[in-house]
């Protein structure tokens, strides 16, 4: 199954809508299980987050699509700008 990198961008003063969604974005997060393969928030230069990563092994962009669109932050409007794309892995660990 193919993997998808979900990058979001945090519209600009949008912290308080992120802790407002926050609680439910990790409940959504969980019901996701083994697709979700990595996730986080971007820190800005504060260490605040603006902004969200999610890896997902799903059948086809339309599902990490859809899966995107469910998320309580997506439906609550805080991304300003979301790009999701088709990824591969080349190299795993450091070496």
């Amino acid at each position: 199954m193919p993997l998808y990198v979900i990058s979001c961008v945090d519209k600009p003063d949008s912290l308080q809508v992120r802790m407002g969604a926050r609680e439910a974005h990790l409940a959504y997060a969980k019901t996701l299980g083994d697709k979700v393969k990595l996730g986080g928030p971007f820190l800005d230069e504060a260490g605040q987050m603006a902004g969200t990563l999610i890896i997902v092994e799903v059948e086809s962009l339309d599902e990490a699509k859809a899966l995107n669109a469910a998320d309580p932050y997506a439906k609550a409007g805080l991304f300003e700008h979301v790009d999701i794309r088709a990824y591969r892995i080349t190299l795993n660990g450091l070496t």
